[in-house]
């Protein structure tokens, strides 16, 4: 059986130690692998983001006849969107890969006359959440870019990290993103200030503002 495993990160210094270790031992013990013939596709991009080149690497190898399994940590590391997780589900599964989801001990199978259809509704289910939590989040960031212009503190200072000002209005900058992930990951304590103050290129100073007082911005 050939065995492949799928993680997402959205930072150079994100770390990816529990998906890895989740993903291999998962291979390794459930499903029998060889761990020097475990495929790795890996990418650096936003869960909303299907334009990547990992996952297009994966797809490829799947409907070429080269995978017999997928192994993912969990729903969100390979889609955000119902829309997207079922189309990769699909395109899978009609590659004849089936589709490992660890952390909810899920298997969704080529053959779906051997599916179990609590599993398969509980996948739905999930995915539709995950899709709900990409909306709530996206709006507080909103409301809270919306309640930011309204300060005294936007109209004579600088624009917050991950932000530019254009034409008197915020908007997110390209490295807005690779912001979030990163502050996200301080918030866990998975990353230490300095580090994220070197990945993003800014004094620690600017670090613990965002995370004290400006966390709405980036929905923490």
């Amino acid at each position: 059986m050939t065995v492949a495993a799928y993680v997402r990160v959205s930072t150079a210094d994100q770390n990816l130690d529990r998906q890895l270790e989740a993903t291999h031992n998962y291979a390794v013990d459930e499903l029998g692998c060889d761990p020097s013939t475990l495929e790795v596709y890996r990418d650096k991009s936003t869960g909303t983001d299907i334009e990547r080149s990992g996952y297009q690497a994966l797809l490829s190898d799947a409907e070429a006849g080269r995978l017999d399994a997928v192994v993912v940590h969990e729903v969100s590391r390979i889609a955000r969107s119902i829309s997207d997780l079922e189309r990769t589900v699909k395109q899978l599964r009609d590659a004849g890969v089936a589709v490992h989801i660890v952390s909810e001990r899920m298997v969704l199978r080529p053959d779906q006359e051997d599916e179990d259809p609590y599993q398969r509704a509980l996948f739905q289910m999930l995915g539709v959440f995950a899709e709900l939590d990409a909306k709530i989040k996206r709006q507080n960031i909103r409301q809270g870019i919306a309640a930011r212009q309204e300060s005294e503190d936007y109209r004579h200072g600088p624009a917050p990290l991950g932000f530019e000002k254009d034409n008197g209005e915020l908007v997110q900058a390209g490295n807005y993103h690779r912001v979030c992930e990163t502050l996200e990951q301080v918030a866990r304590e998975e990353m230490s200030q300095r580090q994220a103050s070197k990945e993003l290129d800014c004094g620690r100073k600017t670090i613990r503002r965002a995370l004290d007082e400006r966390s709405e911005l980036y929905d923490l």
